[in-house]
């Protein structure tokens, strides 16, 4: 009985560790394939909590230190920041901790500015009561003295945190600062939920977790999508195709671009790395095919509007679709699939005045998307990863959290804290077209001898930093023309004429961080002065927006046919780019 005992023993002790073996070598393959739901076996080996969509934190990775930077990738450092000759404006800021009481949930509603801003007003001149102005610290220090010597050598003034602001006046600032605008129903905020997460570098599988920055700094954005580009990868695609190796070969290229040497269309101080650029931009031309849908009815699909301050993503509609270089008929060859909605017409056509409810808005995207999704495999190849919206309405975040969450988003409303992601989402420069016939008329500012003004404001008050760039400076300074409201002209003359007069354009914040002065300024040839907290500048992946010039220029200008370089490819390019460095391994 002993010897048959102990036989049975080894028996079932060999089984025992056979199963065992081939159950952790299972769970070891599972988990170097990262199978779409891989996760699920990620507890096994990390006692930490798996983020969720709803989680309320930062899914991050450690901050790279400089010998970790991807090669031929520059970090911008102090030594690049123009900080000595910026306009500054105390940042909004909350202690860490305190609850958020500001009255955003990814959209604010002023009751006139959406039917303003979808006939195509911009709030500079547009006729309507203006609300009341947000609260702001009466000793913030204006952002000029009548003495403060600002050289027209400087081209582009870019506030952050880190500015010169005394630490007494940041705690201050923090503890007192609450800006007065529309909260949406408690129906509405449930559709983004309660626990939002903005994922500023998200990465699959990760388990290190950093808290929300109330206020990021252009330094720090570049920090960030470096690391975005270094660690952050989307879905791995259910099944592969030729495209997603096509994809990791064009950025292998990038990454080890041929070094640039005098190109005569490129001026390398203005680009992050004019090498990666240039070769960037040259795959895309001999590479990219893009599939527009065709499915959804007019006119909130297909229906580009070309005038207003929203024009940006119906002039890339109208392009898009007509374009017979990167569009192909073919979905199997497709590296991007276009959803060609407008928020503006969806705005203007489904949204009740006065009913502070977007509901049927957001459902009607989620339909569209289940639409998509029920009829092509493409959208279910990867959640949508390599799906992407253009859109310019300052709704658009909000409408579009949830069920495009994965997708690619060029957006005019490139908030930080409203969801932008770096290395995913891409920053819609907003462009005031007054002439859809003829989008570039009056190209153009007076020369440097002729141009009388410092610098030139003028718009409604909105928010609480345009007030205090009037307190300060209206009627005070005959070289510093700061308006309010003005009156309207024929054509937008007055204002037209400030701007191609003035050196310096200040672009402040309103309500949200966009604002199309910037465009506007570069296209009038003013230095735009931006004054916005979050705000991602157009094109930031390629840009060096702390060392701007008027040169850029070409970049932000719409042409009914497009040219190489103009603002419809450079859009088109910051989508293929961060698509390229966002795509997994095979």
């Amino acid at each position: 009985m002993g010897q048959e005992f102990w036989s049975l023993f080894q028996l079932e002790t060999k089984k025992l560790l056979w199963f065992i073996g081939t159950t952790f070598a299972v769970i070891i393959a599972f988990q170097y394939l990262e199978l779409p739901y891989g996760n699920v076996v990620l507890p096994l080996f990390s006692a930490g909590k798996i983020p969720t969509s709803g989680s309320s934190i930062l899914q991050a990775t450690d901050p790279l230190s400089e010998s970790e930077i991807v090669n031929n990738v520059t970090i911008l450092n102090g030594a690049n920041s123009i900080g000595e000759n910026a306009l500054e404006i105390a940042n909004k800021t909350r202690m860490p901790g305190e609850k958020d009481t500001t009255p955003r949930t990814g959209f604010v509603l002023e009751p006139e500015s959406p039917q303003n801003k979808s006939l195509g007003y911009d709030d500079s001149y547009a006729y309507s009561p203006s609300p009341s102005p947000e609260k702001a610290p009466s000793y913030l220090t204006p952002p000029f003295s009548p003495t403060t010597n600002v050289t027209p050598n400087v081209t582009t003034a870019l506030l952050s945190n880190d500015s010169k602001i005394s630490s007494l006046q940041k705690d201050n600032i923090t503890n007192s600062i609450k800006e007065e605008s529309f909260r949406p129903s408690q129906n509405d905020g449930n559709i983004l939920g309660k626990n939002s997460s903005i994922n500023t570098v998200p990465k699959e599988n990760q388990d290190s977790h950093i808290p929300i920055p109330e206020v990021t700094s252009i330094s720090e954005m570049s920090k960030l999508l470096l690391q975005s580009h270094a660690s952050y990868r989307s879905m791995r695609p259910r099944w592969f195709s030729a495209v997603d190796q096509e994809l990791l070969q064009a950025r292998s290229e990038i990454e080890n671009a041929p070094i640039v040497k005098n190109d005569p269309n490129l001026y390398a101080p203005l680009y992050q790395n004019v090498s990666m650029f240039k070769r960037s931009y040259e795959l895309m031309e001999k590479t990219l095919k893009v599939f527009v849908y065709r499915e959804g009815a007019r006119p909130i699909l297909h229906s580009p509007f070309l005038t207003g301050i929203y024009a940006s993503e119906g002039w890339f509609m109208k392009l898009m679709e007509a374009n017979k270089r990167f569009v192909t008929k073919d979905p199997k060859k497709a590296h991007l699939f276009y959803l060609p909605f407008s928020s503006r017409m969806l705005e203007e056509t489904l949204y009740i005045q006065g009913s502070h409810s977007h509901k049927n808005l957001i459902q009607y995207l989620d339909n569209y998307v289940d639409m998509i999704a029920g009829k092509h495999p493409f959208w279910n190849r990867t959640e949508g990863a390599d799906h992407f919206l253009v859109a310019c309405h300052d709704w658009a975040p909000a409408e579009t959290k949830v069920h495009m969450a994965k997708c690619i988003k060029a957006l005019c409303n490139a908030d930080v804290k409203e969801g932008f992601v770096f290395g995913k989402d891409a920053s819609l420069p907003e462009t005031y077209v007054r002439n859809a016939q003829n989008p570039t008329r009056e190209l153009g500012g007076n020369p440097a001898s002729k141009k009388t003004t410092l610098a030139f404001f003028a718009g409604k008050m909105h928010g609480y930093v345009r007030p205090i760039l009037l307190q300060h400076w209206e009627n005070k300074d005959p070289e510093m023309k700061i308006f309010g409201k003005m009156p309207k002209s024929k054509g937008n003359k007055d204002y037209i004429q400030y701007m191609k007069s003035s050196k310096y354009c200040i672009c402040a914040k309103g309500y949200e961080v966009n604002s199309p002065r910037v465009v506007e300024a570069i296209f009038y040839e003013c230095v735009p002065v931006i004054i916005s907290d979050n705000f991602v500048p157009p094109f930031f992946e390629v840009l060096n927006w702390e060392s701007f010039a008027v040169i850029v220029q070409q970049h932000f200008l719409w042409h009914k046919d497009p040219v190489k370089y103009d603002i419809f490819h450079m859009i088109l390019h910051s989508i293929w780019y961060n698509r390229v460095f966002s795509a997994p391994a095979t």
